[in-house]
């Protein structure tokens, strides 16, 4: 594997792990464990960054004149980037709504 194919692959690996740990974020304020859910989104951010730095690296290589081929996996990497982006952003806003709604919750139980 040369070295642009092992940057689509982290791009692709380290999306996926972002947003594995956004829906367990997700998955622990629904049981109302907001501790474990906050640091499950820690780790879903610090994952896009890695992501997105071999991005940013591929994206520098072209910017210098280095051209690489456009390869379906690639597109896949990019695609998956993107759409993990949009997740953990819509995750995010739920897992405080849900924070909100356990809280109201909870007083009205009482």
């Amino acid at each position: 594997m040369n070295e642009t194919e092992s940057q689509i692959m982290q791009i692709i690996i380290y999306a996926g792990d972002a947003k594995k740990h956004a829906y367990d974020s997700l998955r622990d304020v629904n049981k109302g464990n907001y501790e474990n859910a906050d640091k499950e989104m820690k780790m879903a951010h610090e994952s896009l960054v890695t992501a997105h730095n071999a991005q940013t690296s591929l994206l520098q290589n072209e910017a210098r004149g280095k051209k690489m081929e456009i390869t379906a996996l690639f597109v896949h990497a990019q695609d998956h980037l993107m759409t993990s982006i949009t997740e953990i952003n819509l995750i995010e806003q739920i897992v405080e709504l849900r924070k909100v709604v356990n809280t109201l919750l909870e007083g009205k139980n009482n």
